[in-house]
């Protein structure tokens, strides 16, 4: 229901750019520190590959909290909610930047993560609430956009600011976007709550984020070779055993916090399954590429920026054309097409070496800006295509908790792969091969989707994208 101090009718197009926004916010600020990691490495002396310790850790506050969103914004408001996200975020911000150490960093970039745990499925709940299902895939076309651009022009952005300035300004920018952020939420989201009478599945929460952190903050750990062993693995094994008991609780609760009975929905679970061994490739990227170029090939870290920008360029040329390639080939078609060329793309990539020109790695990046744009935006409608409207909240927290949570797999797998790589050839410091090993094993990650879109039906989607089979 809505607050009478706020219309209910706002223009699904106005809801859009806000979400927009605020996704361009959050998911800008989950990779501008990909080519500053040498330049915080150096300051905090440690190794790059330690420090993407900044990258996971943020990815782990949101793993932490994003199960609970759904409810949360339930029982506050969807407008009150963003605003206690916003405003999180940008304290944070703040004591990344001004942080002195790893740790400190770390568990920054943690609490930072936790803001905008409820910004991404809260804002995308709000649109969902708010368009119809038949200009669904326009709107979120549209609206992926900027949330698309913020991955790709992240490193450019902290490239630069970090070669003109300070790797702590790429915390800084984020105030005057959260202010204006704040501002866009109090004038155009509406305030949605949903009138159940229901209880918050507490318990649930806690088994859910710490499992979901314990199960995160072990990959990080093996993904580095931490020693000994055992050591890593045992919040690995206490995170499955806490999922296990969670699995237990969620029979019991009509509305749990993760409901994973979400699944039997065909649509769901393909998006789900197939967009998970995606976005374990796509998540690799940020880390992997920066570094390549920087440590591998000898790149400033502006310089490294804007060769990644040219998958920017790629990812806005196709979305003018995004419904008419769905209405003319379907979801299963192009998902498995985009799946294909884009494991091709990330192979590639590994082929080139320093010394030789750098406009192919420009090329290749261009061509995967355009396939993942083109991928997120049959991941993000197809998932709710048959998703019930009053499970549109259940379905929000899920979905976007085991997103984010594949982002973080993504580079720590590219991690340990760089890590064994580089302890296989006996040497102490990661080097272009080492990143290249990584890019190969992300390329294979990412065929893993096929075997799961294989199974989607021919018509799937057809409401949405008005193809006929």
């Amino acid at each position: 229901m809505h607050d009478a101090g706020m219309p209910a009718l706002t223009p699904p197009r106005l809801i859009a750019l806000t979400v927009a926004c605020m996704l361009f916010m959050e998911q800008l600020d989950g990779t501008i520190l990909s080519t500053a990691l040498p330049a915080i490495a150096k300051s905090l002396d440690i190794t790059p590959v330690t420090a993407s310790v900044a990258l996971t850790s943020y990815i782990l506050g949101l793993a932490i909290v994003i199960p609970a969103s759904g409810a949360i914004s339930d029982h506050l408001g969807s407008r009150r909610t963003l605003f206690l996200a916003i405003s999180i975020f940008i304290v944070f911000s703040f004591t990344c930047g001004v942080s002195s150490n790893l740790p400190m960093l770390a568990a920054s970039r943690t609490f930072q993560g936790m803001g905008g745990a409820l910004m991404v499925p809260v804002g995308r709940l709000v649109l969902l609430q708010n368009v119809q299902k038949s200009e669904l895939l326009k709107t979120m076309t549209w609206m992926m956009l900027p949330a698309t651009l913020g991955p790709l022009l992240g490193p450019v952005l902290g490239g630069v600011i970090t070669t003109s300035f300070s790797w702590r300004w790429n915390f800084y920018i984020n105030i005057p976007f959260g202010l204006l952020g704040l501002l866009m939420t109090w004038r155009f989201i509406p305030e949605i709550r949903e009138n159940r009478q229901h209880r918050f599945d507490g318990k649930g929460m806690l088994l859910a984020g710490a499992a979901l952190a314990l199960i995160s903050g072990g990959g990080e750990m093996i993904s580095h070779a931490f020693k000994p062993l055992w050591l890593a693995l045992l919040p690995i094994v206490t995170g499955i055993f806490l999922m296990t008991g969670y699995f237990r609780h969620m029979q019991r609760v009509e509305w749990p916090v993760l409901d994973f009975r979400l699944m039997r929905i065909a649509t769901f679970r393909i998006s789900v399954l197939a967009g998970a061994a995606t976005r374990i490739a796509i998540g690799a990227l940020p880390f992997l590429l920066p570094s390549l170029l920087q440590v591998g090939f000898g790149l400033t870290a502006a310089h490294s920026g804007f060769i990644t920008f040219a998958g920017a360029i790629g990812a806005v040329s196709v979305r003018a054309i995004v419904p008419y390639m769905f209405r003319t080939f379907g979801f299963r078609n192009i998902m498995l097409i985009t799946c294909t060329t884009g494991t091709l793309a990330i192979l590639a990539m590994s082929v080139i070496q320093p010394g030789w020109p750098l406009w192919p790695m420009a090329l290749l990046l261009g061509i995967s800006g355009f396939i993942q744009a083109t991928q997120f935006s049959a991941y993000n409608t197809i998932a709710y295509a048959d998703i019930p409207q009053e499970k549109m909240s259940a379905a929000t927290a899920f979905y976007t908790t085991f997103q984010q949570i594949m982002l973080s797999t993504g580079i720590s797998v590219a991690a340990m792969s760089v890590t064994l790589s580089r302890i296989a050839r006996g040497e102490n410091i990661a080097g272009a091969f080492d990143f290249d090993v990584g890019l190969i094993v992300s390329g294979i990650a990412a065929l893993m989707a096929i075997p799961f879109i294989m199974q989607l039906r021919k018509d799937a989607g057809s409401d949405i994208s008005g193809h006929i089979p």
